[in-house]
């Protein structure tokens, strides 16, 4: 499927984060020019695109200063002086964390861990992108904020939950951005707007102050135009804090960028996991992963068509651990104002947050034992993304809690199945549908393996040049 006429100019909101750091720290462009331009780009399009519910305008720029005259003095640090967002999920001293809900919230008194290492590289942290609330859907929009849009095309969602961090990379407010992915909130929303989204191993970037969130489902990771800015945001973003409960081995993901992957064996799997409700996949969303794999074969990798069988238990062992997890974060945000969807989610989980919690969380070693004998035969999964391209964002509106999930699974019933194994999965672009909306595929691995799956992602993207192609600009 053919990409947009539209391609960028040549200008500084088209620097991607590596471009970025080394334009700041060889002086090219000072601190406070780069978070000035990010600053106004994001102000300007505020009112249309709605990327972000927190702008920090006043500390950006006292920051970038100080970043400035720390480059003066010869200081150099992998991000110092550039321009960074976070979700609105994530906490920042001195901002508060609605989370995607409305009411009125106590700014935080500590940075989360993973905003602590952004800032010791010296990143500069612009703002707080929009979220659902909670996180809970692939859509980005809640009565406290409205919509945020899509750069590719306004009457679509960006996705979800990480939604405003995708819109704010895809349109060049900053040249990338933090989210989250409890269920593919992070791979959702780059497939919807042409992003490589990084889903690493669970613990790979910490969740404190949370010592795991939502039960062990939701990691964070980085959205970016490039694997290798997506590479480098995730390499200083990682590491563990002391209360961190899941910990794995350090990885150095920029290393595997442009590293040969070697001849792969993938699985081309377009099964479905199991869904209580109807799921179908669009003919174009195959189209589009079908000619991911001719490429791929192109590149010496042998591509099988088969079916990864997930199986019902790990169904039955996601659904307490995201609706006991949006129990515990609503009770821990008293005066949070939410949809009547969100209340009946909280409800329904503080009935699950119990034996059938402690049972979902047995259940994990099985499944890794039994969807870990696939790769047996094989070294990589590829599947789609989403089952369908980008929805309306008026489609979430003011419809009733069984519609509401009749139409988030319908469109995105793929992603989650790895938040529950805890494993990695990288979306990368896969084209384009003829109206311009962007199609996204996942590469999916097994334990701490996002070397590979970066390093397949890279190879691709050195063939398809999917980083070249920019929305025309609306907003």
């Amino acid at each position: 499927m053919s990409a947009p006429d539209h391609i960028a100019p040549n200008s500084a909101a088209d620097l991607g984060l590596a471009e970025l750091s080394s334009a700041v720290a060889d002086g090219s462009i000072s601190s406070v020019a780069a978070v000035t331009d990010a600053l106004d780009r994001i102000e300007a399009s505020q009112s249309a695109l709605n990327a972000f519910r927190v702008v920090r305008r006043e500390a950006a720029l006292r920051e970038a200063a100080e970043a400035d005259a720390r480059l003066a003095a010869g200081v150099r640090l992998p991000l110092l002086g550039v321009p960074i967002a976070v979700k609105d999920d994530t906490d920042i001293s001195g901002e508060i964390t609605a989370f995607g809900c409305g009411g009125e919230f106590t700014p935080k008194t500590a940075d989360a861990e993973s905003v602590r290492r952004l800032r010791a590289a010296g990143a500069v942290i612009v703002g707080k992108a929009n979220t659902c609330e909670l996180g809970q859907l692939p859509f980005t929009s809640g009565d406290a904020f409205g919509h945020t849009r899509n750069p590719w095309d306004r009457t679509r969602t960006p996705g979800g939950s990480s939604g405003g961090s995708a819109a704010a990379v895809a349109a060049g407010l900053v040249p990338a951005a933090l989210g989250s992915d409890g269920a593919g909130s992070v791979r959702i929303p780059a497939s919807w707007t042409n992003l490589v989204g990084i889903k690493p191993q669970r613990g790979r970037i910490s969740t404190w102050p949370l010592p795991e969130a939502f039960n062990g489902l939701t990691v964070n990771g980085p959205l970016a135009r490039t694997v290798r800015d997506a590479a480098l945001l995730l390499d200083i973003a990682a590491g563990p804090h002391d209360g961190d409960r899941h910990t794995p081995a350090p990885i150095e993901a920029s290393a595997a960028v442009g590293r040969d992957p070697g001849k792969l064996r993938i699985a081309l799997s377009l099964s479905i996991p199991y869904t209580a409700t109807k799921t179908a996949l669009d003919p174009r969303i195959a189209a589009a992963v079908h000619a991911l794999a001719a490429t791929l074969r192109t590149l010496g990798h042998t591509v099988t068509v088969t079916d990864l069988h997930y199986g019902l238990l790990i169904g039955a062992s996601f659904l307490p651990r995201s609706l006991a997890g949006i129990s515990r974060v609503h009770r821990d945000m008293p005066g949070a104002v939410v949809d009547p969807r969100t209340t009946t989610n909280s409800r329904i989980g503080r009935v699950l947050g119990g034996p059938a919690l402690t049972a979902a969380r047995l259940a994990e070693p099985l499944l890794h034992k039994r969807i870990g004998s696939f790769f047996d035969d094989y070294d990589v999964v590829l599947s789609p993304t989403t089952a369908t391209p980008a929805p309306r964002v008026e489609e979430i509106d003011d419809i009733g809690f069984g519609a509401t999930n009749n139409l988030i699974t319908a469109a995105c019933p793929y992603t989650w199945p790895w938040n529950v194994l805890g494993w990695p999965s990288v979306n990368v672009p896969a084209g384009f549908t003829d109206a311009g909306l962007p199609i996204g595929a996942q590469l999916m691995g097994t334990a701490d393996s996002e070397p590979l799956l970066i390093s397949l992602a890279a190879q691709l993207e050195s063939e398809l040049h999917w980083d070249r192609h920019r929305p025309a600009q609306w907003w």
